[in-house]
């Protein structure tokens, strides 16, 4: 693997913790959330991390083609989880019987996948700055 390899694989990895990040935060945002413009609460979202070959415009005519993986967010998919229930007859949003449907959303869940996303974007930053930190000393001993 090359420099070039090393720095669009860890990109691609920060790039699509961001994205995890962004939607993490958008749950915790909407967790109260009982109205959507598609009608009914809020439904809590997840990226979907694919691997796909990191190639470079030479890679397949070097024939190093599908050595190295990537990571693409190819969806974000709504979790299918039905709504919480809770009993708050003053709600607008309740039911005849006085239960509202609340977002499927655990925010305690959410945090703990924010410290995951966060540490996994902090290994691909610390990947990124070791093959800078290589290629500078494969430059010094050039001099």
């Amino acid at each position: 693997m090359d420099f070039f390899s090393a720095m669009n694989v860890s990109s691609s990895g920060m790039a699509a913790e961001k994205t995890r990040m962004n939607l993490i935060s958008s749950n915790i945002a909407n967790a109260h959330s009982t109205r959507t413009p598609e009608g009914g609460p809020y439904k809590r979202r997840d990226p979907v991390f694919s691997a796909v070959p990191a190639e470079g415009p030479f890679d397949a005519a070097l024939g190093r083609a599908g050595r190295v993986n990537k990571v693409e967010v190819t969806a974000v998919q709504e979790d299918q989880t039905p709504p919480r229930v809770e009993y708050d007859p003053t709600h607008p949003d309740a039911d005849g019987n006085g239960y509202v449907a609340m977002p499927n959303v655990n925010v305690i869940g959410e945090m703990a996948d924010m410290v995951t996303a966060t540490r996994t974007y902090e290994a691909n930053v610390t990947a990124a700055q070791a093959a800078k930190s290589m290629a500078m000393k494969a430059l010094d001993l050039l001099k």
